[in-house]
């Protein structure tokens, strides 16, 4: 198998399992296709919720995983320190910023405000032209629909530029993310 253009891919997630069993099985999902894949997984680094599934699955198929966790959350979030590169960080913020430069790749699943504040820094970073990375959401089950509604508002509104909605590539299947990312 050749090198992957796309080798390290951060995901963006719930700490949450949420009410839709799909959405954890897309997870997984995603985890497993990751590391057959060859591409490392960088993720919150905890063993809860949609992110523990991604991760549990990356692991168990194999794949390379590599966690950032700010100090305050290590007593709340079991941050996952089997075979995996662990990061500790003072902040949220500075979580985020290791986890990007970490990544060639932002793949968003779904997940509560802090998944939405971090997709939403990248995609406002990618607007001002700091980065060039792809953008992946998926949208597993619909989850995403009504926040794809809301951007549309927004663009329709004149509050973003018709451009803003290229930088998401919009998946509805584990297997349509891991296209993406090779694409």
């Amino acid at each position: 198998m050749s090198e992957p253009i796309i080798r390290d891919v951060c995901v963006f997630c719930g700490s949450r399992t949420g009410v839709d069993p799909s959405h954890v099985a897309g997870a997984e999902r995603v985890g497993a296709l990751l590391a057959e894949a060859g591409m490392r997984l960088v993720y919150g680094a905890g063993d809860v919720g949609i992110m523990g599934a991604v991760a549990r699955a990356a692991r168990a198929a194999g794949g390379e995983i590599f966690g950032v966790v700010p100090e305050h959350l290590l007593g709340c979030e079991t941050a996952a320190r089997s075979r995996a590169g662990l990061v500790v960080t003072q902040t949220m913020h500075e979580r985020k910023k290791v986890m990007f430069m970490n990544a060639d790749a932002i793949v968003a699943l779904p997940g509560g405000p802090g998944t939405l504040d971090e997709l939403f820094e990248v995609l406002t970073w990618r607007q001002l032209g700091l980065h060039a990375k792809p953008v992946v959401l998926g949208n597993f089950g619909g989850y995403w629909t009504p926040l794809l509604a809301l951007i549309d508002g927004c663009i329709a509104g004149g509050f973003a530029d018709a451009t803003f909605r290229d930088y998401l590539t919009v998946c509805d299947t584990p297997e349509a993310v891991i296209d993406a990312l090779r694409s």
